[in-house]
């Protein structure tokens, strides 16, 4: 490659960065259907150099939470071996729910049929529904956990808990998904035995 290739390569790259920082930013003030204009403003470029990186908003919208997502399954691994799965799980929900709240209208996108969201919702459910459900099995296996409680529907649950609005903050969402997961949980003790 030329000079002059790697140093294009280069600035388109910065662009990009500088791109998915102005959207972050935009997205948790205004959300994630806040006008490209905006976030091309924050960037300080016009919406040709958007559309040129991000040819559709889901596109944008993924790019910027790809890496919470991953990071939010990287935690899931690191739980995985835990002795007390349901606490484990709880451990990782709370760091799902921080994910969904802080990210303004992410929880609304997420249950959107708007077919321009469907590769958010793809990267949603392929990278964190296995990260779920295997914290779900292994509470399940542990007898800590309704074996009917499926990583999908939870997840979906709990998405639609951490839509906030006027009199509904994080904190409510929060309550909210403790109590749900504690409807999920059996009677049963811990350490499978049954008192007699």
């Amino acid at each position: 490659m030329s000079r002059s290739a790697g140093s294009r390569a280069a600035g388109a790259e910065r662009t990009r960065q500088s791109l998915l920082a102005a959207a972050a930013q935009v997205f948790v003030e205004q959300g994630v259907q806040a006008p490209i204009r905006d976030i091309a403003g924050r960037a300080g470029v016009g919406l040709g150099t958007v559309y040129r990186h991000f040819p559709t908003r889901a596109e944008l919208v993924v790019a910027v939470y790809r890496h919470q997502v991953d990071e939010c399954a990287r935690l899931a691994t690191d739980l995985a071996g835990s002795p007390r799965p349901g606490e484990a799980l709880s451990r990782w929900m709370d760091a799902f729910v921080e994910f969904l709240v802080t990210k303004h209208g992410l929880g609304a996108a997420l249950q959107s049929e708007d077919p321009s969201l469907q590769s958010l919702h793809s990267l949603m459910l392929d990278t964190l529904v296995p990260a779920c459900a295997s914290l779900l099995d292994a509470a399940t296996a542990r007898g800590e956990l309704d074996p009917d409680v499926t990583a999908y529907t939870l997840m979906r649950a709990v998405g639609n808990l951490c839509i906030l609005g006027p009199g509904y903050d994080r904190e409510h969402a929060r309550a909210m998904v403790a109590r749900l997961l504690a409807g999920c949980r059996t009677t049963m003790p811990p350490d499978g035995l049954v008192a007699a």
